[in-house]
C-alpha cells in the first residue's frame, strides 16, 4: 500500500511538473506574442537608434523567432542587474542580450546551446601604447582599469587584474567615455563593442588590445526545466545556422557597419 501511495505521489508530482513546463512555449501560442527581455545599451547586440527604436543582432533574431513561431514579438528593455529577476518573474519569456554562459547563472536559468563566442579585450589609454599590450602589464596597483557592472568583463578583471585599481560603471558608454577623459587608463569589456568604441571614438585617445584573453559563449537564457523550450530554441537555432539566415544577420551587424548611420 505504502508503494502504491508512493507511486501515485511521484505520478502526481510528475503531472504537475509537466503543466508547469508546458510552459512558455505554449503560452507564447496562446498569447500569440514573443516577449524578449534586453538590455539595449550592448552595441551591435541591441542598442537604440535615433529613434528610439531597438535594433541590433539579437533584435534581427529575435524577430526571425518570432516569425518561426507565428507570433508577434515584444522587446521588453530591462535593466541588466535586474535581467534575470525579472525572467524568473514572468516579465518576459526569454532572454536575447548578449548574455554569457556562465556555470553561475546557470544555477537559476537554462541556457540553449551558444550562438556565437566571444572573449573580453581591452581598451587602452593612447599614451600607454607599447607599454600595455597584454592584460597582464595592467596587473599593477598604479593602473586603474573598469568595466561595466554585473558583467563578466568585470569578473574578468577581478580575477585576472586583481592588482590594479577596479572601477565599476553603470553603462558601457560611462566606462569608455571616463577612459577617453583620462579618469582610467584601461577598459575590460567584450570584443565585439570594444571594436565598434574604438571605430567610433577613433583612435586619438584610446587603442584596443584586441586579443581575448577569456573564452565566452553567449546564449539566450529560459527559466529552469523548461526542456520543450531548450528544444525549440537549440534546433531553430542549427537551422538557422544552416538556412544562410544566421550568416545574413551576422554580416549586417558584424561586418558591414552600415548600421551605425542609424545612430549619427
Amino acid at each position: 500500500m505504502k508503494r502504491l501511495v508512493t507511486i501515485a505521489l511521484a505520478l502526481t508530482l510528475a503531472l504537475c511538473a509537466s503543466t508547469v513546463f508546458a510552459g512558455a512555449l505554449e503560452e507564447i501560442q496562446k498569447r500569440g506574442k514573443l516577449r524578449v527581455g534586453m538590455e539595449p545599451g550592448y552595441m551591435p547586440f541591441e542598442l537604440v537608434n535615433q529613434k528610439g527604436e531597438i535594433i541590433g543582432f539579437d533584435v534581427d533574431m529575435a524577430k526571425r523567432m518570432a516569425a518561426a513561431m507565428e507570433v508577434e514579438l515584444e522587446l521588453v528593455s530591462t535593466a541588466w542587474d535586474g535581467i534575470i529577476p525579472a525572467l524568473l518573474t514572468d516579465k518576459f519569456d526569454i532572454i536575447m542580450s548578449g548574455m554569457t554562459l556562465t556555470q553561475q547563472r546557470n544555477m537559476s536559468i537554462n541556457f540553449a546551446e551558444p550562438y556565437i563566442v566571444i572573449g573580453q579585450t581591452l581598451l587602452v589609454a593612447k599614451q600607454l601604447e607599447g607599454t600595455i599590450t597584454s592584460y597582464k602589464d595592467l596587473n599593477d596597483a598604479k593602473y586603474k582599469i573598469g568595466s561595466k557592472l554585473g558583467t563578466t568583463g568585470e569578473q574578468a578583471a577581478k580575477r585576472m587584474i586583481p592588482n590594479a585599481t577596479y572601477i565599476s560603471y553603470e553603462t558601457e558608454q560611462e566606462g569608455v567615455l571616463e577612459l577617453v577623459n583620462g579618469k582610467i587608463d584601461a577598459f575590460v569589456y567584450d570584443l565585439p563593442y570594444n571594436a565598434i568604441a574604438i571605430g567610433q571614438r577613433g583612435d586619438d585617445k584610446m587603442y584596443h588590445v584586441d586579443t581575448p584573453f577569456t573564452y565566452e559563449p553567449l546564449a539566450w537564457a529560459v527559466r529552469k526545466g523548461d526542456h520543450d523550450f531548450l528544444n525549440w530554441l537549440n534546433h531553430f537555432l542549427f537551422q538557422v545556422k544552416n538556412d544562410g539566415t544566421y550568416d545574413k544577420i551576422y554580416h549586417k551587424w558584424f561586418v558591414d557597419g552600415s548600421w551605425q548611420k542609424e545612430l549619427q
